[in-house]
């Protein structure tokens, strides 16, 4: 075991001097005579010099002890997972500082053979739980009387190598839990650290157990690797492995399609740069990590394989890829249990990703800007995102020429909301106003009626009330004749 760096020793003392609450608590365990540690993450990241304000503990206390004692020091207390054998809590330091608290009952659970969920069984030290735990940089621990660091499996040495590896076989640990199999792609990106061979190896002959892992923590694993700074290694790493084969086959698919210029990149290779792509630019526009946007980003051209086409003269074409592609995300969106809103904002994305080109070449009109601000609706941002990703072309002149395309439609769109309300574009009348003007009740002809005058509204821009209801009583002359 390499030695504590004077650095990583003080982050160490850092974490026990935490405010006299948190310290409070641990005196409490100690007082039970219950063994308190320090864990998990919480004792990678403060080795890291990353650690944030949420802190993980492990004890050998039962769930009904644990709330007990941790009630004698904050009222703020919830029911993580009493089965698994977790509580959690928040503790307000006089400072303002505020930390939250997971503390859980020494574990040493594991799945069996074909079930979802895993058998949770509590341990009676601390060697039977961090052998149990996903990595060895997570199975060390800090125990809190005495600061001393307690690593039986090498995760500070793996820590200094930048290593992801198992406590145990690799083989018994993703057999224990296969959802480790997402977390190792995940902290590959996470951490920039690199798999273990025999990780690697594990991962790709047991790669069909991850099929008994219920699918809603199948998509938070998956969630927290896309929301990572750099996903495209872990990406890499589920698509190697024959991961994603089942649970995002629709990226893999993309592997074998070259992309529509027929160069030597593929639509795989596209599309992670048109991801890495947007994740720059949520940067570079002050966002924050957007899950919609980055879903968008894989997603958007999903629809190539079920759509290619050789035309004559060696060209590939993708007619339609963009329709074919939204009902593909929907379908796997569900799949994964997203949220329909989710759901909803990615495929429109996904169908929507074109419709910028259809007008590259040619100068917006006002009424071309209103329908694309229509259509995009509230997704217009990420819509701007996403289409300025998707240039990969490594032809700089061509670069050049679509970046400043879309650089005049978002001044365009900027321009027109100035003098428009352009994010919510409607009819100068609303279907009251047009049963009063042509004296007609509740039906169908008033829906289109509403329809012909949000036409104009797009084509022209606002009429006013008075134009709006001339027009109108044009429109229903005609119709009537």
């Amino acid at each position: 075991m390499p030695s504590l760096t004077d650095e990583q020793r003080a982050a160490l003392a850092s974490v026990l001097a935490t405010g006299p609450r948190v310290r409070k608590l641990a005196r409490q365990f100690e007082r039970a005579g219950h063994e308190f540690y320090l864990v998990g993450g919480s004792v990678r990241d403060a080795l890291m010099g990353r650690l944030g304000n949420d802190l993980d503990y492990t004890t050998s206390a039962r769930p009904d002890e644990i709330e007990a004692l941790v009630r004698s020091v904050t009222s703020a207390v919830w029911d993580v997972g009493r089965e698994f054998g977790t509580i959690a809590c928040r503790i307000r330091e006089d400072d303002g500082s505020e930390w939250v608290v997971e503390i859980t009952t020494f574990r040493a659970d594991s799945y069996a053979d074909h079930t979802r969920k895993p058998d949770v069984i509590f341990g009676d030290h601390l060697g039977g739980d961090l052998i149990r735990r996903d990595f060895t940089v997570n199975a060390m621990a800090l125990r809190v009387s005495d600061a001393e660091l307690l690593d039986p499996f090498g995760g500070l040495a793996d820590l200094v190598t930048e290593v992801i590896r198992t406590p145990a076989a690799a083989e018994l640990s993703f057999s224990d839990d296969p959802l480790r199999m997402m977390r190792a792609a995940r902290f590959v990106s996470q951490l920039g650290f690199h798999p273990d061979p025999e990780v690697v190896a594990a991962m790709t002959g047991m790669a069909s157990r991850i099929t008994i892992v219920s699918a809603e923590r199948i998509r938070d694993e998956l969630v927290k690797l896309l929301l990572t700074d750099n996903p495209r290694p872990g990406l890499n790493l589920l698509v190697d492995t024959g991961l994603a084969e089942i649970v995002l086959p629709e990226l893999p698919a993309l592997k074998m399609e070259r992309d529509e210029h027929n160069r030597h990149k593929d639509v795989y290779e596209h599309t992670l740069t048109v991801l890495d792509q947007a994740i720059e630019l949520e940067k570079a526009r002050g966002h924050e990590p957007d899950l919609v946007n980055r879903l968008a980003a894989i997603f958007h051209d999903i629809g190539k394989p079920r759509t290619r086409k050789f035309e004559p003269g060696g060209k590939v074409s993708f007619h339609h890829h963009d329709v074919v592609g939204a009902k593909l995300t929907t379908k796997r969106m569900q799949a994964l249990r997203f949220s329909t809103q989710e759901t909803k904002s990615v495929a429109k994305l996904v169908e929507l990703h074109l419709r910028f080109h259809g007008y590259a070449d040619g100068e917006w009109t006002d009424s071309a800007v209103r329908r694309y601000v229509r259509d995009a609706g509230d997704q217009l941002e990420r819509l701007h995102i996403l289409t300025r990703s998707d240039c990969t072309t490594r032809n700089v002149r061509k670069a050049q020429a679509l970046r400043r395309a879309y650089e005049e439609l978002e001044w365009r769109i900027d321009e027109l909301a100035a003098r428009e309300e352009l994010e919510s574009i409607r009819p100068d009348l609303d279907g009251t106003q047009i049963m009063e003007v042509l004296g007609i009740g509740p039906g169908p002809v008033v829906g289109q009626a509403y329809k012909f005058l949000l036409e104009r509204r797009l084509e022209d821009g606002p009429l006013g009330e008075e134009r709006a209801t001339r027009e109108l009583l044009q429109w229903w002359a005609a119709r009537e004749s």
